[in-house]
């Protein structure tokens, strides 16, 4: 790893942290794990949000306080979903759904659920202040074009071209000064000159390339991108091992008429019922403990079946039943474009599901004692056709999917959270 981990406190004797020096603090604890070095205080700021004030002492603070905490979470989903819509880059979206569920299995707390939300609004501020900008050009260059069809070759169109290379240009320094001051999202809308003089008094100080070259350093190390990417490339690998054999068992009817074609299918799909009702799990002890062996214990998932058997049948139906809705999106191929607005329906579906997984996965962890046979087996008794009738349903989708059987390898809520 090339990062510096910041895992919460717990009090598990099952955790892991051979790979890096834990540094306690107050709420959380630390693990320092490369050469990379943050300094807590800057740590804090990146991964802690702001304490919210007091709303009858300062209102409007307060106010503001919760609007940027929702306009950090419009981000934070719009970000996941634009990582979700790219190939191979959507690994990262699914390391961070794994990195958000692994915290949550380790504490049981769900104020881990977020991790990246206090970096949330800075990113959403610089994407969405681009945004703006990259429309209003787009606007100018459009009038442009027009005149160029309509009045070739007059002074008219002409003009309008000087003044597209013209606001061009103004807009570029416009955002490089914005991103050079912090890119706030209000620094974006900011008058050019007052951007520019507070970037000139920087240079003045004679300090500004070093702060500015540790910022960027520090932020870039705070997102933990090849963590991520290899959190979610493991987390994919390891419940695809998982699920490859019994899906390919159950996608092996072709021809009704030959019996053993069906038996082959029946045999794929009780397979794929008992995998489906214990890799949930799997994967979050694997998120939680970031081992390669912990995807295979399943012995120890049978263990906390026993012990949470309510919360865990509760988490499992959860997870099923919103990612199910999800393959009706394959009915057809789909322009290229529309992704874009399908994608965040996936992210806002799984998300929750998966964190779902990880608070039952704690729950049952933390139980001292197995739950009475009265709940263990009618619980585990009404599992089984619950998952069963997910999978017949799950049979009919090649039929009106575009992809035909390729969407029965998805599986939505467990591996990548993609619409294609």
């Amino acid at each position: 790893m090339s990062t510096i981990e910041m895992l919460p406190q717990t009090t598990q004797p099952s955790e892991d942290f051979s790979s890096g020096i834990i540094v306690s603090g107050s709420d959380d604890a630390f693990v320092l794990t490369d050469d990379n070095f943050l300094a807590e205080d800057t740590f804090a700021a990146f991964y802690r949000l702001r304490p919210f004030p007091h709303p009858t002492w300062r209102p409007h603070l307060a106010a503001y306080w919760i609007l940027e905490l929702g306009f950090g979470l419009l981000s934070l989903f719009a970000l996941l979903a634009f990582l979700a819509a790219v190939p191979i880059v959507n690994f990262i979206a699914l390391g961070y759904l794994l990195e958000a569920e692994g915290r949550v299995a380790r504490t049981g707390k769900l104020r881990y659920a977020l991790p990246l939300l206090p970096l949330a609004p800075r990113l959403g501020g610089i994407a969405t202040g681009i945004w703006v900008w990259w429309w209003i050009v787009r606007l100018v260059a459009d009038a442009a074009s027009d005149a160029l069809l309509i009045s070739p070759g007059t002074g008219i169109a002409a003009a309008w071209q000087i003044v597209l290379i013209l606001f061009s240009s103004a807009v570029a320094i416009h955002l490089v000064l914005a991103l050079a001051r912090g890119g706030r999202l209000s620094l974006f809308f900011w008058p050019t000159p007052l951007n520019a003089m507070w970037l000139w008094k920087q240079f003045q100080q004679g300090n500004y390339l070093n702060t500015a070259g540790s910022a960027v350093q520090e932020f870039m190390v705070a997102l933990r991108i090849r963590h991520h990417f290899w959190l979610g490339f493991r987390g994919f690998v390891l419940a695809f091992a998982w699920l490859f054999v019994p899906t390919a068992l159950f996608s092996a009817l072709r021809d009704t008429s030959k019996p053993g074609q069906v038996i082959v299918t029946l045999i794929g799909g009780f397979l794929l019922i008992l995998v489906l009702s214990w890799v949930p799990f799997l994967q979050a002890r694997f998120a939680a403990e970031n081992r390669w062996r912990a995807m295979f214990e399943l012995r120890f998932i049978r263990e906390l079946y026993g012990k949470a058997p309510i919360v865990m049948f509760v988490s499992v139906v959860i997870l099923y039943a919103q990612s199910l809705p999800l393959y009706l999106f394959k009915v057809a191929a789909l322009p290229q474009d529309v992704y874009g607005l399908i994608t965040p329906i996936f992210i806002a579906s799984i998300y929750p599901a998966k964190i779902l997984i990880g608070w039952a996965y704690s729950k049952a962890v933390r139980a001292e004692k197995r739950a009475w046979r009265i709940l263990r087996w009618p619980l585990s008794l009404m599992l089984f056709p619950l998952l069963a009738f997910y999978v017949f349903v799950l049979f009919f989708t090649p039929a009106i999917g575009a992809k035909g059987r390729a969407v029965l390898f998805q599986h939505h809520g467990i591996l990548l959270p993609w619409p294609f």
